[in-house]
């Protein structure tokens, strides 16, 4: 079944999405998303997307497996489909609720009624969004998720003309949206919680590598390059042998 437009999911497709792709995947930063689904091409398709799109994404594609993979880890957002095997979506977000489990849930669901949209919300749901759906609106929708998550918005770091909200995974200079892959938003958004002093070169291959993970020895070099095409070319500075450092 095609998607019925740019951006639209109708299950299975993914379609294109306009949103900034910013993606914060150093250790521990990666914010990380439960996706319960039980269609096995619309499952793995959204996993995807999402992916591409800044986020670690755990895919169940039953209620039980879902709720339980929600117990033992910590998500940043819950999507929830409400028909699913073993479990409902319904259900899941009754017995996180019942555990003070408060991760965010929005429900992905087919179930368009006013009924079942209110079952959701006053069972403990954060949001409902109806199939299909834009895949820009429902990463919209995670971001918004993602910054009240238990109650604290994260700090907007700015620099100069240069903005970055690592919740909403989005950076800026000038109010003009960056787009920045990976490695050099991590980078930026390391060097801006740090700004006014210098980030040396084995906190930042710490930051953004596994241990196990090998790099190539320019590969930090390439990064900044980069980053100073996108941002100007005296807003990282850098002293050998130191390390790189923004100004406050």
């Amino acid at each position: 079944m095609k998607a019925s437009g740019p951006g639209r999911f109708k299950a299975p497709s993914v379609g294109n999405s306009n949103s900034v792709l910013s993606v914060v995947c150093g250790k521990g930063d990666q914010l990380r998303i439960l996706l319960v689904e039980d269609d096995h091409i619309l499952g793995p398709s959204l996993k995807r997307a999402l992916e591409k799109h800044a986020y670690g994404v755990d895919w169940f594609s039953d209620g039980d497996s879902g709720l339980s993979a929600c117990d033992d880890n910590e998500y940043a957002v819950a999507i929830l489909d409400v028909n699913l095997p073993k479990m409902s979506g319904f259900d899941i977000v009754r017995a996180l609720r019942s555990k003070a489990n408060r991760t965010p849930v929005l429900f992905l669901t087919a179930l368009d009624s006013i009924k079942h949209r209110v079952e959701g919300l006053d069972g403990g749901a954060d949001d409902y969004l109806v199939k299909p759906f834009d895949l820009d609106e429902l990463l919209a929708r995670i971001r918004a998720l993602a910054r009240r998550r238990d109650g604290r918005a994260m700090t907007v770091l700015v620099s100069g003309d240069v903005e970055l909200d690592p919740a909403a995974l989005v950076a800026r200079k000038g109010g003009e949206p960056l787009h920045l892959p990976a490695k050099e938003f991590h980078l930026l958004r390391l060097l801006m919680e740090r700004a006014g002093r210098y980030v040396t070169k084995t906190d930042i291959e710490y930051a953004l590598y596994d241990a196990e993970s090998t790099t190539e020895s320019n590969t930090i070099e390439v990064t900044v390059y980069n980053l100073r095409r996108k941002l100007g070319s005296t807003f990282i500075k850098s002293i050998r042998g130191v390390g790189y450092m923004v100004e406050r």
